[in-house]
């Protein structure tokens, strides 16, 4: 069924995990006219979303989301923030169009790869006649764009670390499993799991404090979207807390995929990065060198 006329445009849903990321997207929604409605993540989103309409659904609970865009005149729908754990099947509660494509539906939800179980549930969603968008699309403020953003920019040994780290988190991302790599004195020493991007940092940070990376040698992290990625959901991101995790870990810079990745608080971000001496450069895969020569 496809919606047609104002049902096609309908009000606007961000469905909210953890982070900043939601904030932002209801913050830009707000300011260019929308009234969007706030669906939480149970145990997951973490603002109070008081002055937005809004409710709490548990992961997997597609029958209570789709009541909700039936209640509010949904059309459009973004998901945006960090999901820190999959739904046990006992939680999943699939509207009668879902149990039509029991059990694959469910078996990728539980077991896929977070892209894999991302494109499912845009299908999903998409399936009734609503429109899922990315972020970027809400608040095209946060991408970034290619060069650096702050007064620092990475050198040669820097630029060596970028092509290395981005070689590695681009065959990591065609495997599903992550989207960030951090490269030191050319070797990449860490790669992005299920953990995330600031316990890979803290990762880094203990090996150095080990003596297992030498102080000397600073490194430099890469976060690039996956190849095969819906850009509608899960694009890279990074904020304030990214850079005091690279700095603790005594990185030398952050470079993130131009166009295809997202800065929280950008004024904040390039405040923090020029305190701490740490660049960031927003890179682009189809440049030479990543275009940071």
């Amino acid at each position: 069924m496809a919606l047609t006329g104002d049902t096609a445009a309908g009000r606007l849903a961000i469905i909210a995990g953890g982070g900043l990321l939601p904030s932002y997207v209801a913050e830009a929604a707000r300011a260019a006219g929308e009234d969007p409605v706030i669906i939480a993540l149970k145990d997951e989103s973490d603002p109070r979303w008081e002055g937005y309409d809004h409710a709490v659904v548990g992961i997997g609970d597609f029958a209570a989301l789709e009541g909700l865009f039936t209640r509010y005149g949904i059309g459009r729908v973004v998901m945006s923030g960090s999901v820190r754990r999959r739904p046990e099947w006992r939680e999943v509660r699939p509207t009668l169009r879902i149990l039509m494509k029991v059990p694959a539906a469910i078996r990728t939800l539980l077991s896929g790869g977070d892209d894999t179980v991302l494109q499912m549930v845009i299908r999903l969603i998409e399936g009734n006649g609503r429109r899922v968008v990315g972020a970027h699309e809400i608040a095209p403020d946060l991408l970034v764009s290619v060069g650096p953003l702050g007064a620092a920019a990475p050198g040669k040994e820097d630029r060596h670390d970028i092509s290395q780290a981005a070689d590695a988190a681009e065959t990591l991302g065609r495997l599903d499993v992550g989207q960030g790599a951090v490269s030191i004195g050319g070797r990449v020493v860490a790669l992005e799991g299920l953990e995330g991007t600031d316990e890979m940092l803290d990762r880094v940070a203990g090996l150095r404090a080990a003596g297992r990376i030498s102080p000397r040698r600073r490194g430099v992290l890469v976060k690039l979207c996956k190849p095969q990625q819906d850009i509608r959901a899960d694009l890279p991101a990074i904020g304030v807390a990214t850079i005091l995790n690279a700095a603790k870990a005594g990185l030398a810079g952050i470079a993130i995929e131009a166009g295809r990745s997202l800065v929280l608080d950008r004024a904040a971000v390039i405040s923090a990065a020029d305190e701490a001496g740490l660049f960031v450069c927003g890179i682009d895969r189809g440049l030479p060198a990543w275009g940071v020569e």
